[in-house]
């Protein structure tokens, strides 16, 4: 679930620079640069496309993740162990390959490119899950003969599902980075003076879709793959995803296609081979031989992180052509582009501090076994179904966003008499103390069912329904969509804040890393649990008998940890300091993607965002 929900928050914080950025070019005086090709295509009519294009990705991938923990169970006789970690895993790759997805993109195949690949690769990723579910054969026989042990998967049969975890993966790898830029780029008309109302239009419908999508995902698929089995509840996703690349081609004469350029990530790599190439070079005494930018105010590097300063001295002025560009980048880089590998690294000790609430957010079985045991009625005659119990999480987030933006904030604002607000760092901080307390209770909720299930008499009976509302599981997962909302979006605005413009787009990967990360992290800390708690006729503590097992004290272990994450925090934050100092921050809001000049528009904001 951490991954929809971090998605959209991040979508949200992205729109918005999306929007700010595309107001600078529309001021900027390289307007008139745009081909006479590119003006006659992109526009509306791209609009429905792309938009339907992610919308039914979303509900395609998000909608097969809830009950993915029984089908491995059931169908493919895992321990629940094993299940939660092979879903570690798959939720770890999707999370990561967006970023070598945004890196290909950028460098080598364009926008257009990726979202076509990763669309074919996503549809053919759910084709083989739904022919795991057709093909008996592609799957364990089942139990139903008597005295015989039930067959776990064989290695072939086990590869085939993890190859459509992977293809999937690499689908979500192209579509997901690139979709939102690629659509922005439709409207990048900057002789329309309703362009901008335009963009703005695009982006509100893109966000509304993206959250209408995973609702959906998480009731409809959900309620299918419970009500129909795995053959429809797999079949419909993949032909969502067919929908979704055929969408998406469609409408290909139509679409403004912009080269490829050089990205961060190769930047950052050349800053650190040239810095290891010069590292027995003397620092210079003359301000002059560092290389910069032409018309650049950063003309020397800062002190810190001392070392990565070598990238940018200028061993000969052979090195640097008449036009004042290095000859070659791979001998020497830019002032610019050390000070922007310092910022993220300056940074890194505060973006650890998120992987916490994100391993939290990632113990998707659990949850989804304890609702199964419980009484999900909401009337006589309909019950919730267990996958969807996520649907709660994001209903949380989705509201308190919209009260905290829209009530709370200009009500404290009324009241105190001037603007009122939480600072980025703060608001990461709320985060992960309310991610705390949500493990906290969990394991109350877990630790009261199970003492019913015992007392019930359903000790060894894992599949016994506990005379207990399923209802009590809301509370965690409000609270677990109130963390995420405060962290989420409190680390993309740090992100955006103290980083340089050129380096926007980089707020929504460090939220992606953090998730892979966390997830391999979870995995490690699951397979540690159970192998120091189990043995000598004790049951593991994530045992799959529900009842004989400790999810509490797996729970409360969680909180623990996230407490100890609190005090990591608060040390990170004292360690980092105020923000960076404004004249280079100014300096390096020069630099951009698409604009060497872009101004410092927004300073004055981001100063006080800090």
């Amino acid at each position: 679930m951490e991954q929809e929900m971090t998605e959209l928050l991040s979508l949200d914080q992205s729109i918005k620079m999306e929007d700010s950025e595309q107001q600078q070019k529309q001021t900027s005086p390289h307007s008139s640069s745009i081909p006479i090709k590119s003006r006659s295509k992109g526009g509306l009519i791209t609009m429905p496309f792309i938009i339907a294009n992610e919308a039914l990705e979303k509900v395609a991938s998000y909608g097969l993740l809830p009950n993915m923990t029984f089908y491995l169970m059931k169908d493919y006789r895992m321990e629940v162990i094993t299940a939660q970690n092979l879903l570690f895993f798959w939720s770890s790759a999707t999370n990561f390959l967006p970023l070598v997805g945004a890196f290909v993109a950028d460098s080598y195949l364009g926008r257009f490119l990726a979202i076509g690949i990763g669309s074919i690769f996503s549809f053919l990723g759910t084709t083989v899950l739904w022919l795991t579910a057709m093909i008996p054969k592609a799957r364990p026989p089942p139990c139903n003969q008597v005295g015989q042990a039930c067959k776990s998967a064989t290695a072939s049969q086990f590869m085939l599902l993890v190859f459509s975890f992977l293809l999937m993966s690499i689908g979500a790898g192209g579509i997901r980075p690139c979709s939102l830029a690629f659509g922005a780029n439709q409207f990048d008309k900057r002789d329309n003076t309703n362009n901008q109302r335009v963009l703005e239009s695009f982006f509100a419908w893109y966000y509304t879709s993206s959250i209408v999508s995973v609702l959906i995902a998480l009731t409809g698929i959900v309620y299918l793959q419970d009500k129909m089995g795995w053959k429809i509840g797999f079949g419909v996703p993949a032909i969502l995803m067919f929908l979704s690349a055929l969408f998406f081609f469609l409408a290909s004469p139509f679409y403004i296609k912009h080269k490829v350029k050089s990205n961060l990530f190769s930047s950052f790599i050349q800053v650190i081979v040239v810095a290891y190439k010069n590292r027995k070079l003397s620092y210079p005494i003359q301000n002059s031989d560092y290389h910069h930018k032409n018309g650049s105010e950063l003309q020397v590097p800062t002190e810190k992180l001392r070392f990565l300063n070598k990238a940018c001295i200028i061993k000969s002025p052979e090195d640097v052509k008449p036009n004042g560009v290095a000859v070659n980048p791979w001998n020497l880089c830019t002032v610019e582009q050390v000070e922007e590998l310092k910022a993220l690294i300056r940074i890194m000790p505060l973006w650890s501090t998120g992987i916490m609430i994100s391993i939290n957010l990632s113990q998707s079985s659990f949850p989804l076994l304890q609702a199964q045991s419980m009484d999900r009625h909401l009337t006589k005659k309909f019950q919730i179904p267990a996958g969807s119990f996520g649907m709660f999480l994001m209903v949380a987030l989705t509201i308190w966003v919209f009260l905290y933006d829209r009530v709370m904030l200009p009500l404290a604002s009324k009241i105190r008499g001037r603007p009122v607000r939480l600072t980025p760092i703060v608001r990461m901080g709320i985060g992960i103390f309310i991610s705390c307390m949500s493990m906290l209770v969990s394991g109350i909720v877990e630790h009261v069912r199970r003492r019913r299930a015992i007392n019930q008499g359903l000790l060894n009976n894992p599949e016994g329904l506990v005379e207990m509302s399923a209802m009590w599981l809301i509370l965690q997962n409000i609270l677990n969509g109130i963390a995420e909302a405060f962290s989420a979006i409190g680390q993309t605005e740090f992100y955006y804040s103290e980083l340089p413009r050129s380096m926007s787009s980089l707020a929504s990967a460090l939220l992606g890393l953090g998730m892979a990360v966390a997830n391999l992290l979870a995995s490690v800390i699951l397979s540690a649990v159970d192998k120091h708690t189990k043995g000598e006729g004790k049951e593991s503590w994530v045992s799959s008998s529900i009842n004989k097992g400790h999810y509490e004290y797996y729970y409360w272990l969680l909180a623990i940890m996230t407490a100890f994450n609190l005090i990591y925090f608060m040390v990170c934050k004292w360690a980092y300091g105020p923000c960076a100092d404004v004249d280079i921050t100014k300096r390096m809001l020069e630099v951009s993607d698409d604009d060497d000049n872009m101004s410092s528009h927004g300073l004055n904001s981001r100063q006080a965002s800090c």
